[in-house]
């Protein structure tokens, strides 16, 4: 396989990942997935940022999120975020921990 079809289909995994995660599971919470998978949709976010800024495209936190979401991340949240429970929360911090090595 070359190397530009191979970019694209991981572009069109990353898409697929993308709307699954906001078009057809947008009430999977982030905390949820950061405790199972050890990311979230802010870290997919913030790859995005990371590998746009490596190729000397500039862009913010806020913009990347927006990129992502599709929208203004408060909006986002607002609409489909819910607070996490003490147990959510504390698993937060253990998984915090253990990816922190």
């Amino acid at each position: 396989m070359d190397d530009a079809t191979r970019t694209e289909l991981e572009a069109a995994a990353f898409r697929a990942l993308r709307a699954h995660l906001m078009e057809a599971r947008p009430e999977v919470q982030n905390i949820d997935l950061m405790n199972l998978a050890g990311f979230c949709r802010n870290c997919l976010s913030r790859w995005y940022q990371e590998a746009a800024n490596a190729r000397g495209i500039e862009i913010s936190k806020d913009q990347a999120r927006e990129i992502f979401y599709g929208m203004p991340y408060a909006d986002w949240v607002a609409a489909n975020q819910t607070e996490a429970d003490p147990a959510k929360q504390a698993a937060f911090a253990e998984a915090i921990k253990a990816h922190q090595g």
